[in-house]
């Protein structure tokens, strides 16, 4: 046991040494030769681990996403399967078979939308368009895995991968846009905007070999069928990159009192200092208001959301536990946590953004939530879509006709 403890450790150790290297500008020749000697194969979890031991010697996380792309050169070719697909993974509905779908049909987009277009014809400009607009809806993919996958790694102890990919999901997010607008605005396809389309694309297909190899791997060790039924029941609040997507609907065994005590809770009746509710009422009435509700307690744990039929940013049950921190992209993680301060220190009671997305003006206010000795309890998000109030003109009174 000592033996396997301790060749373990050599592993970790080498490959730490190796992503090291990387980060200190050595090629990705020189690298994987080093890698090649060492190396018959690795795993998705060694991989993870030596990251996260960089990340804890103080390697920033965004030093790592710059790497991301050279790490997986690296390592391509070399990370051993660790997991076998198990056949209800296969299934049309299963959160594993909608991912890898999702993934040919990104590929063909690319392949059949992009790629053809790459030249100086006359209609390449409007057809080049037509497929970065499709590949723009990878937004629905990766938030998917964002506010489904990520959590579950999280869960497991899986922390460092889950930063990194979402900091690579964002540059390619804003690689797609940038390729748009500088179509736009140059009106043809020079030199310059196809190396730039040409980067764009080969990062979106480095993300599905990453998602696939070493991101799927890891969760397909840990999770259970429970938690893959709940991924496979929360993916329809975001979407999917085809339509008919199939109900998956495993059998997981329940007492017979968990349906009872559900019930219970469903029904039962919550009093309040002002007034009493059954759960009923009191989620219904939640999910009917106009603005989506989010609340963090103390401790930094995300305890509630509503689930409103139009929320603008997506929410699901798998946030529920997780530290707010982790619920935003790694470019904006260190404004929240300063409001969060701000808020537990007494410097601030709230703060507002607003914020255009497509034809909605969306206002985001923070409150402090304290209670009648002033202790913080946590911090309320309050998120509407003002363009409505905006246009609103003159009165109208109940006693109007």
């Amino acid at each position: 046991m000592s033996e396997y403890i301790n060749n373990q450790e050599r592993r970790k150790k080498a490959l730490k040494n190796i992503i090291a290297q990387l980060h200190e500008g050595k090629s990705v020749e020189e690298v994987k030769e080093q890698f090649d000697k060492e190396f018959n194969n690795v795993s998705a979890n060694e991989i993870s681990a030596a990251e996260q031991a960089l990340i804890g010697e103080g390697v920033g996380i965004e030093e790592i996403q710059k790497l991301c792309d050279v790490h997986a050169a690296v390592f391509k070719g070399s990370i051993e399967e660790i997991h076998k697909e198990t056949d209800q993974t296969k299934m049309p509905g299963h959160p594993v078979y909608i991912l890898k779908k999702e993934n040919r049909i990104i590929e063909t987009w690319i392949e059949k939308h992009i790629r053809p277009f790459m030249n100086k014809a006359d209609n390449t400009v409007d057809n080049l368009k037509k497929g970065l607009n499709l590949l723009a809806k990878i937004d629905i993919h990766y938030s998917k895995k964002e506010n489904l996958f990520f959590p579950y790694m999280e869960k497991y102890g899986i922390t460092a991968p889950p930063k990194v990919m979402w900091g690579v999901d964002d540059e390619i997010r804003g690689m797609i846009k940038n390729s748009l607008i500088k179509l736009k605005e140059a009106g043809l396809l020079t030199d310059e905007i196809k190396l730039f389309i040409e980067s764009t694309i080969e990062k979106a297909l480095e993300m599905i070999y990453k998602e696939e190899n070493i991101m799927l791997p890891m969760l397909l060790e840990v999770m259970s069928q429970e938690d893959w039924k709940i991924i496979a029941d929360e993916s329809s609040e975001i979407g999917y990159l085809y339509d008919n997507v199939p109900r998956w609907n495993p059998t997981i065994e329940k007492a017979v009192s968990d349906s009872v005590n559900n019930a219970n809770e469903l029904y039962g009746t919550i009093k309040l200092p002002s007034g009493v509710f059954q759960l009923n009422e009191l989620t219904h009435m939640l999910n009917i208001l106009p603005f989506d509700i989010t609340f963090v307690d103390k401790n930094d744990k995300v305890k509630f959301f509503s689930e409103g039929s139009d929320r603008i940013f997506a929410r699901t049950k798998a946030i529920i536990g997780r530290d707010v921190s982790n619920c935003h992209p790694p470019a904006s993680v260190h404004v929240v946590q300063k409001i969060v301060e701000d808020f537990k220190s007494g410097k601030k009671d709230h703060e507002d953004f607003w914020i255009k997305m497509g034809s909605r003006y969306v206002y985001i206010r923070y409150f402090a939530v304290r209670d009648e000795n002033n202790e913080y309890l946590g911090v309320v998000e309050i998120t509407q879509n003002i363009k409505p109030i905006q246009e609103i003109k003159d009165e109208k009174r109940l006693m109007s006709d």
